[in-house]
């Protein structure tokens, strides 16, 4: 499972592969908005970019979607490595700068931190599931399918 590090809260989360960004950030309540993020986001649907954040290390190429033609247009004047969290899904680990407009010179050591430290990936056991009628099959009875 992939794990999102947030340099500026010093956090990492633990996600599904397939998660999105934004939500997954709320959830855990990290703060993706400055005040006015705060007063008018969107709600998710790319149009208030307020949530955006820098990307600023991934475990292998692709951890992430690529960039949504929503993100291609509202950031197109942004530094390079933004996204809006609310467009991005991530498959692989991750290192973020939320809020990356805010304060970023006090953050420069802990990027270069986040950018030092290799990114793990969790790795989950998946235990089968036994399904109802599979032990009298592999017993020699056929299952009672209720007819």
């Amino acid at each position: 499972m992939p794990v999102v590090r947030f340099v500026r809260e010093a956090r990492e989360v633990v996600c599904a592969a397939g998660a999105n960004l934004r939500e997954l950030a709320l959830a855990e309540g990290i703060q993706l908005y400055g005040l006015k993020g705060q007063l008018g986001n969107c709600g998710g649907c790319g149009q208030c970019i307020t949530c955006f954040v820098e990307v600023v290390a991934e475990r292998v190429p692709r951890s992430l979607n690529l960039p949504t033609p929503v993100e291609l247009q509202k950031l197109r004047r942004r530094p390079e490595g933004w996204r809006l969290a609310c467009q991005t899904i991530v498959f692989d680990s991750i290192a973020v700068v939320t809020r990356p407009q805010m304060g970023r010179a006090s953050l420069d050591a802990a990027v270069a931190a986040a950018q030092a430290e290799p990114l793990p990936l969790v790795e989950v056991a998946v235990e089968p599931v036994e399904e109802e009628g599979q032990e009298e099959q592999e017993n020699g009875e056929a299952p009672d399918d209720g007819l």
